[in-house]
């Protein structure tokens, strides 16, 4: 069986090594101006994507600078379609006049995690993509809200997984407030990838399997080291024979 998976990195937050991180990621996701970067970084993210050969998608997030997108606040589903509505066309906008066509979208932060369990969320984000072009693929937890909602409007999903990120045992992230959170070593990261690749499992932190569909695999661009674990994940990925290729529509 011929393994083949995407490598995501989340770029245009300021993490100041974005065109490092493109040498080994075959995904970007940028920000659109609702947690982090504006028109500007949007447009030079783009730019170094296309020029990297690395796919481009949008990270569209909830309204909040202050906690970088990752503080679940109160929202509407009506607000949610809005929000994904406008930083989606932003985001097209930007792209198309570079003659970049964007190939996905990944939701950031608390938006992610919300729409994963709360299917009216969920409903609305893909309402707003399925607005805006439904040729673009979602990434999105495998069996998620999130997942079933966009299916059911007609998008493709490609069922995301992580690296650098520790599970539960009900298939959520561990909270970044635990020490637990993260793992560091690409060795052990490239190991659990290629087990979800080969068998559609993840030991959780709590010593139970979970099932996954690994079809895209994120490396988050603001964990420390961000650039030299996705090197050695990538080395140790296409060393086991695995192709790495962003997702087509």
């Amino acid at each position: 069986m011929k393994l083949v998976v995407d490598l995501n990195a989340d770029l245009g937050e300021g993490a100041g090594h974005d065109d490092e991180l493109l040498e080994f990621v075959t995904s970007a996701n940028i920000a659109c101006g609702f947690h982090a970067g504006d028109a500007d970084t949007i447009h030079r993210s783009i730019e170094a994507a296309r020029d990297h050969g690395v796919a481009v998608g949008a990270h569209p997030s909830l309204f909040d600078r202050e906690n970088f997108g990752r503080k679940e606040l109160p929202v509407t589903p009506e607000e949610v379609c809005d929000a994904v509505t406008y930083q989606l066309g932003v985001f097209s906008a930007i792209a198309e006049a570079l003659g970049v066509r964007p190939n996905h979208v990944k939701p950031h932060g608390a938006l992610y995690h919300i729409a994963a369990r709360d299917e009216r969320i969920a409903g609305a984000v893909a309402h707003a993509i399925t607005s805006t072009d439904r040729t673009l693929i979602l990434f999105a937890p495998d069996g998620s809200a999130l997942a079933r909602m966009a299916e059911a409007s007609g998008l493709k999903i490609a069922g995301e997984v992580f690296a650098d990120r520790n599970y539960l045992a009900d298939g959520t992230l561990v909270p970044r407030t635990r020490l637990d959170a993260l793992l560091y070593d690409p060795v052990e990261a490239a190991a659990r990838v290629l087990r979800m690749l080969r068998e559609d499992k993840v030991r959780s932190v709590d010593g139970v399997d979970i099932d996954v569909q690994a079809e895209t695999v994120c490396v988050h661009g603001d964990t420390p080291g961000a650039v030299e674990f996705a090197r050695a994940l990538r080395a140790q990925l296409k060393n086991e024979g695995v192709t790495i290729a962003p997702p087509k529509s």
